[in-house]
């Protein structure tokens, strides 16, 4: 596992000549509901859904692409619901992260999750977007972050905007209890069992070699594509020195909202919270 991504982020969508494949986008009906396997840098099959929003003849208008949390996947209410809110304001990718619902391999929790997500925003350029949004929770935002390092600049799996909501700023954090209890769920045999089977998430069983870029170490190198970190002031898996790190590490280009009484990712973000991010992403990433 590497910290750099090798290789190019969506192999099922392009032939070695850089012609399109047939099952790409490009040349298709465009703007119409499609779900497929995209296919990663590194061979894994990657579930993913592609929903057109209110403006489908507008080839500028913004797709958001959606990173879900750890044990989430593109078929989960709480994932659907987030999908919801954001096609009010573009159209939506959601895919399920390797080792996640139906997607193939194994998750490493944060770490080639980069590419998961370099094939999904490549996938969701090929609609003809001119723009696109990467917004992750908790396990995903921190994924984002590092996507939007080290994709830079690149036209078509880098990002215009980025949002991360409820991320962690360093690995190896186990200062809070469901932290630690996540950490028996990867560390721990057993642990992995009862994520496969009672969490529809298989876990694998390598620790990082080498570590990946951290999220803190990530977020200088994302300027100047805009960027929002959002946490709860009751996040009770990472308290408020992460979020305040992130948004110290940024500097200039971050944007940091603390948001009072909200808890943890995904199942605490409320209507009025993703739409106003909708907003914030429609203006950042123009």
């Amino acid at each position: 596992m590497s910290n750099r991504p090798a290789g190019h982020v969506a192999r099922s969508t392009r032939r070695p000549d850089n012609r399109p494949h047939p099952e790409t986008p490009r040349g298709a009906p465009r703007r119409t509901p499609a779900r497929t396997f995209l296919r990663t840098a590194d061979g894994v099959p990657v579930d993913a859904v592609y929903e057109p929003g209110p403006n489908r003849h507008d080839p500028s208008d913004l797709v958001f692409v959606v990173a879900h949390g750890f044990t989430g996947d593109a078929d989960r209410p709480h994932v659907r619901r987030i999908a919801a809110a954001f096609a009010r304001h573009g159209a939506v990718v959601t895919f399920s992260f390797r080792g996640h619902g139906a997607s193939g391999g194994r998750s490493t929790v944060g770490d080639r999750e980069v590419l998961d997500l370099a094939a999904a925003v490549a996938w969701a350029r090929g609609f003809g977007h001119a723009r696109v949004a990467t917004v992750g929770f908790s396990m995903g935002g921190s994924v984002v972050l590092r996507h939007a390092a080290l994709y830079a600049g690149d036209e078509e799996a880098g990002t215009d905007a980025v949002v991360s909501v409820s991320s962690p700023a360093r690995w190896y954090y186990r200062g809070t209890a469901p932290m630690r209890r996540l950490h028996w769920l990867v560390m721990r045999p057993t642990g992995r069992l009862v994520g496969r089977y009672g969490l529809r998430t298989r876990i694998h069983h390598r620790d990082w070699d080498p570590v990946p870029l951290s999220p803190v170490e990530a977020v200088p190198r994302i300027a100047p594509t805009p960027l929002l970190v959002v946490h709860g002031d009751r996040d009770g898996y990472f308290p408020l020195d992460h979020p305040r790190m992130l948004a110290e590490a940024a500097g200039d280009h971050g944007e940091l909202w603390l948001e009072p009484g909200m808890g943890h990712a995904e199942n605490a973000s409320d209507e009025a919270l993703l739409h106003r991010i909708g907003d914030w992403a429609v203006a950042a990433a123009g």
